[in-house]
Formats: C-alpha cells, structure tokens, sequence
C-alpha cells in the first residue's frame, strides 16, 4: 500500500451537527494525498443522497452493506449511535475492510473484544476514535511526565462536566440525543467523556490498578428542546471514581452531568514530587475542547503556562476537532504503510473498556475491583 491514497466510505454523515460531517471530512480534506472519500452511507439512499450533495461527495450508497462491499472502499468509518457499531464493524470486517470506529468501540467490553479478535484474525486494522490521545497538549504533557517535570507522580485528582446532553437535564432534540438517556445504549456521562479522559490519563500516566466508584441518576428525566417533552433517564448523571495505577500513584475522578457554568469544565491536576502540573478546557470533552496547561515545579509559588511548542500543530488544522481526528488518520495510514501500531487500536480500546467495566462492577458491588494485568 505504499504510496497510494486510501478510499474511505464513512458511515454516518449529517451536514452542520454529526460528528463526521463536523471533524471526519474536514480532517481527511487536509489529508487529500493520503486519503480519497469514496461515499456516504445513511440509514437511507435519501439521507446519504442529500449529505453527499450538500457536502460535494461523489457517491451516495444505498445501504451500509453496499457500501461494504463496494471493491474501491478500503476503509470503512463508523460515525454512528453506539448499538450499530458492532453489527456494522463486523460486517467491513468480514469483508476484509480495514475499520475506523469511533468511541466507544462497542457497547460493553464484550462487544469489544469480539471486534478486536476478529479483526486480529481476518489481519485487517481496526483503529478507535479515542482523539484525545494525540491532542497536541496531551503529547506534550505525556512528554513533560516523562522528562521529570513534577518528578515522581504521588496523585492525580480530575473533575470535570460531561455537557447538557450528558446527563445536564436537557436534551437539545429527541431524535439524535435520545439514546443518550438510557443506559443500555452505551453511550452514558462514564463511556463517552470519561472514557475519552480515560484513554489519555492511560498513555499519560500509565495503567489503572484498582478502583473503587459510585454512580448515580440524580436527574431521573431530561426535557427535550425541541418537543418540550420530559423524557425518562436511566445513564448516571454523577461519576465518582478513586483508585491506584500501577505505579502506585493515586487517583480521583469526580465526571458530573451538564455545562459548566463559567466555561471552566475541566480541571484535571497531576501531582508529584517534584511539581504539578494542571490541564484546563471548557467541557470534559477532551477530545473536542482546546486545552491549555499550567504548572509549577521546586521552588516556585505560582503556576505558569506551559506553552505547547510550535512542532505539535504545525501542519494541522486549527479547528480542535478536526485536527486532532486528521492526526489520528494520519498515524493509521502509516501503520497500513508501515506494518506499524502507532494509531489507537481496537485492542487499547478494549484496554479502556476493562477499565470502565471494573469501575460499573465497583459501583454495583460496593466493593474495590483490580485489574488484572493479563486483561481478565
């Protein structure tokens, strides 16, 4: 595959509000010697019609499975409500495609080792939307870790909003956010935000031992805007998790339902031995949010800004979104090329799904749950 441009066909596009249509296909226009969009795939020939006109993409496909089975599609993006994405991700797979998906991977761990193993099996490469991994800020601050900036990690201690749609009382409209109120869906304040935050602290700070977790739906209804309707709410709308990881440092999380009222949605602190250092965003969205940094380290009263070098976005798009999917694109075209593993991969996904079914099983236990290190 040297050289050549990869064909995408995304599933899921909605002009001016889905995901794809706001980071997908911008971040893969910016990459158009790597990468070609070879179609749209909606619940309907009509939908996928009218989002390939408004969006100038060449082909309207009249269902997922053509779509799969189209000889020219290498790659197939997954861009929809979580329930499809097993049923959807195993078909490109059977049919020999490569896959991106976005997070989470499937609706429990389950779902998401039977993806990760039959991709493993049929040799094709399944990569996650886990973004905020490779977020510049994140980059730089694993680097900062790395190098000794707070010396040796004692604690970390994040809090953070997971937005209006998320467990904040309100829904902006039934038909797309929904699915966002049950819990059986997948898609709750703990899979999606957190579990974004989950998948940088990871590469950040290493793995996660132990934890202990309470959850609650302290807002049993949301209203939806647009009907006025007062909808029933199963997804836990409090998040509070505490642990160790495996170097010993401990953790606390505390993910709450809602916008933050000043625009100050995460304040995430690593301390150590040697100095702190404090990421900040509007929202616990880390993955769509522009994120800055601050520490202080020996003898120093104050923090300071820790100025993300030049190198990390030079050549990316400005738009937060976009460009932290176009790196993540970028990684998987070189691991196709390479041989390499450098893109988040279905099996660090089911990394990040062992964690948040140890904190459920916590939550519904009471009781303190390990993690084994051989992923049981």
């Amino acid at each position: 595959m040297t050289g050549q441009r990869f064909k995408i066909g995304i599933v899921g596009v909605q002009p001016g509000r889905s995901w794809a249509a706001r980071a997908h296909i911008p971040a893969l226009r910016t990459l158009s010697d790597t990468f070609e969009i070879v179609g749209i795939a909606n619940s309907s020939k009509a939908s996928a019609q009218a989002a390939a006109d408004e969006l100038g993409i060449p082909k309207a496909f009249a269902s997922v499975a053509e779509m799969i089975a189209a000889p020219d599609v290498d790659i197939v993006t997954v861009a929809v409500k979580v329930p499809p994405h097993l049923e959807i991700v195993k078909a490109a797979i059977e049919a020999g495609k490569h896959v991106y998906c976005e997070w989470p991977l499937g609706n429990g761990l389950a779902e998401a080792r039977e993806m990760a193993s039959l991709a493993k099996a049929k040799g094709v490469l399944g990569v996650v939307g886990t973004q905020a991994r490779i977020a510049p800020e994140i980059d730089y601050l694993r680097h900062l870790i790395l190098d000794g900036f707070v010396g040796e990690v004692l604690s970390t201690t994040l809090v953070a909003r997971g937005g209006t749609a998320l467990g904040g009382g309100t829904i902006p409209d039934t038909k797309t956010y929904g699915y966002l109120l049950d819990r059986a869906n997948g898609a709750t304040l703990l899979t999606i935000p957190l579990g974004h935050t989950l998948a940088a602290l990871r590469d950040v700070l290493g793995e996660v031992a132990e934890v202990s977790a309470v959850m609650a739906t302290r807002r049993p209804t949301a209203m939806s805007i647009d009907t006025g309707e007062m909808l029933p709410a199963s997804a836990p709308d409090q998040v509070l998790v505490s642990g160790i990881l495996a170097s010993g440092a401990l953790i606390s999380i505390h993910y709450r339902g809602g916008a933050s009222r000043d625009g100050n949605g995460l304040f995430w602190e690593i301390h150590g031995t040697e100095g702190d250092i404090r990421v900040s965003g509007s929202s616990g969205h880390i993955q769509m949010v522009q994120l800055s940094l601050t520490g202080g380290r020996g003898a120093e009263n104050a923090f300071r800004a820790l100025e993300i070098p030049a190198s990390y976005r030079t050549g990316w798009p400005e738009d937060v979104e976009a460009g932290n999917v176009a790196r993540l694109y970028a990684r998987m075209a070189k691991d196709l090329r390479n041989g390499t593993r450098t893109a988040p991969s279905f099996e660090d996904a089911v990394g990040i799904h062992r964690v948040i079914d140890a904190i459920e099983r916590a939550a519904e236990s009471g009781y303190r749950v390990a993690l084994s290190s051989h992923g049981a």
